[in-house]
């Protein structure tokens, strides 16, 4: 199950997408996540649905491949959509479950949010699967440059957040070793009450903290042995440059969110 998982894997393709500007897909995923909470009723979430299609279509990334590795977050999508559903107490009452109520308000509030929260995950998932995480690092830098007059480290902050990005694939990979381990020697994961999966997972968590500080060590030699002094007067081998097809997704984007802004209730 740990090698479906998509956050912070980076699938290398040739697409539109790919080939954009690291700082546009930043500021396009920033304006995405502020226009969805424009949509509130079918043909807005609707609209919203289409262009996230659109937007897979564009990268070159399956769809079914996205789906698959976003299992992970289904569970926490469901438990937002029944929070909703016995906890909004608004329009007709559709059904009586002991001594909660389920409304027709409810139900409505619960598949809105829940398709909000998925397509934001779907969206935010793809800018890893089509960025290398250098080219992260150097939009990041590049977009909170002023803040150096400053004297803010935004150089050494991009690479904080590139490489948690990073080492969030090889912890989970990790731990599915140590899992695959642990079962090879009798140890039960997937069945019995949540107390005892619990208490399973626990003797996972020393053996993947050990693995943690090892790399982040190794990690730390090999960036010393290289002559890292943080980024003051540093050089880039890649220079970011701005094109057409960039500036046409913001415009795109602004697009949208003018149509939600009219379609919305």
């Amino acid at each position: 199950m740990m090698e479906k998982i998509i956050l912070g894997r980076y699938l290398p393709a040739d697409s539109v997408v790919h080939r954009m500007d690291p700082r546009a897909k930043l500021l396009f995923i920033f304006g995405f996540v502020l226009i969805v909470f424009l949509a509130n009723n079918v043909a807005t979430y609707a609209l919203l649905g289409a262009f996230t299609l659109l937007i897979v279509f564009l990268s070159n990334v399956k769809l079914r491949f996205l789906i698959a590795g976003l299992k992970p977050v289904i569970l926490l999508i469901l438990f937002t959509f029944f929070l909703h559903v016995f906890f909004t107490k608004e329009g007709e009452i559709l059904a009586q479950v002991g001594f909660l109520s389920i409304y027709e308000g409810g139900v409505i509030k619960g598949v809105f949010i829940s398709l909000r929260f998925f397509l934001l995950i779907l969206v935010t998932s793809l800018l890893t699967l089509t960025t290398p995480p250098i080219s992260v690092t150097d939009g990041i830098e590049s977009l909170f440059g002023p803040l150096k007059k400053i004297k803010v480290p935004v150089h050494e902050l991009a690479l904080m957040m590139s490489i948690s990005l990073r080492f969030i694939p090889t912890l989970l990979d990790e731990t599915d070793k140590i899992m695959k381990a642990q079962m090879a020697r009798g140890a039960d994961f997937t069945s019995g009450s949540i107390a005892n999966r619990v208490k399973a997972v626990i003797p996972l968590l020393i053996p993947l903290f050990v693995s943690a500080f090892k790399r982040a060590e190794e990690l730390a030699v090999a960036m010393e042995a290289r002559g890292y002094k943080g980024g003051e007067g540093r050089t880039k081998y890649r220079v970011l440059a701005w094109h057409v097809r960039d500036t046409g997704a913001l415009l795109l984007l602004a697009v949208l969110a003018g149509a939600l802004f009219m379609l919305r209730s």
